[in-house]
């Protein structure tokens, strides 16, 4: 792994990719190739400023992310997108369309854009979201913006991985803000109205007037930082510089109050046991011995024969203590 991990540090794209691809690989030999290549790039990790983007589909994310990446590649940095899209929940698949709506940034030489599919992960990321981001920090890059599957109570999984995290609103939120609810608000550090352009741009000034109104009934993520509600067109660019100072000012924040370092603390230990959730399941699956019970199981939780609880604590023993059992 130290010639791809020294042409990973060296800038160099196509090694950039298949690290990622052997990071997200589920192959046993891959993943200790990826255990091994991380480990080495890890001293070269952490100088990038993490920001995590969401928002309802169709609110203007893929828009929104190439109005404000010309403005931070205007200033001299080099930005990595890494887009996470919806998989089928029937075939698997995914479109993975929102690197073809980011048509500027995909030419530029300074950005780097790599969708994903979410698959079987909860939480509006991929499953190794995290270490892909990683390898983005060693190659150099000076911004990761992490773009979720779309607006939900589960997104909130992409606030535990970056050090930022954007909610992007629409117009008219009467309705979206009585069904995004608190959860996600809480998290939120920047709250941005898009599309305030023509005969919207007052409606989406009242959009933000609203949010802000309801943010005061919500405990801020940190102490001494009130998150902002603003709005912007990113289609006719208006606003974005102004964003992009909110966001700058916010990492002043993070630095100067002594909040980053921690913060990226707790997450990389949260990310630590929300991958040996994961692999747990994963392991009791691909158990031979297991594969009898399992279905036996399922069946009787099914027929309603046995409760899931003890169902899930019968199988769990079994795994753990190598004994087969049969569900009652």
């Amino acid at each position: 792994m130290e010639p791809l991990a020294n042409d990973i540090l060296s800038g160099n794209r196509r090694a950039l990719s298949k690290a990622i691809t052997l990071v997200e690989s589920t192959r046993a030999d891959h993943r200790q190739q990826a255990d091994e290549l991380l480990s080495a790039l890890m001293p070269h990790t952490g100088n990038s400023f993490r920001i995590g983007i969401t928002g309802s589909p169709g609110v203007g994310k893929s828009t929104f992310i190439e109005a404000i990446g010309e403005t931070i590649i205007a200033r001299g940095q080099k930005l990595a997108v890494l887009a996470i899209d919806p998989s089928s929940a029937r075939s698997g698949g995914s479109i993975l369309g929102d690197k073809t709506r980011m048509e500027t940034l995909t030419q530029n030489e300074h950005a780097f854009i790599r969708p994903t599919p979410a698959g079987q992960t909860l939480g509006g990321v991929a499953r190794r979201s995290f270490e892909t981001m990683l390898l983005c920090e060693a190659a150099g890059f000076d911004v990761v913006m992490v773009e979720t599957v779309g607006v939900g109570q589960s997104e909130t999984r992409v606030a535990d991985m970056t050090d930022m995290f954007l909610l992007l609103l629409s117009p008219g939120g009467g309705d979206e803000l009585q069904g995004i609810k608190r959860g996600i608000m809480e998290l939120a550090d920047l709250l941005i109205v898009n599309k305030a352009d023509g005969t919207q741009e007052t409606l989406a000034k009242k959009t933000a007037c609203d949010y802000r109104n309801a943010l005061k009934l919500l405990r801020p993520r940190h102490a001494g930082w009130t998150p902002p509600v603003a709005t912007c067109s990113a289609l006719e660019g208006a606003g974005i510089t102004d964003l992009w100072n909110t966001i700058s000012k916010y990492r002043q924040f993070l630095n100067t109050n002594d909040v980053l370092d921690p913060q990226r603390r707790a997450q990389m230990r949260a990310w630590m046991w929300s991958q040996i959730s994961e692999g747990l399941i994963e392991a009791l699956h691909k158990e031979k011995t297991m594969a009898r019970l399992i279905s036996e199981t399922e069946k009787a939780v099914y027929e309603g024969r046995l409760p899931a609880s003890t169902g899930a604590n019968t199988l769990i023993q079994t795994f753990l203590t190598g004994k087969q059992g049969d569900p009652k």
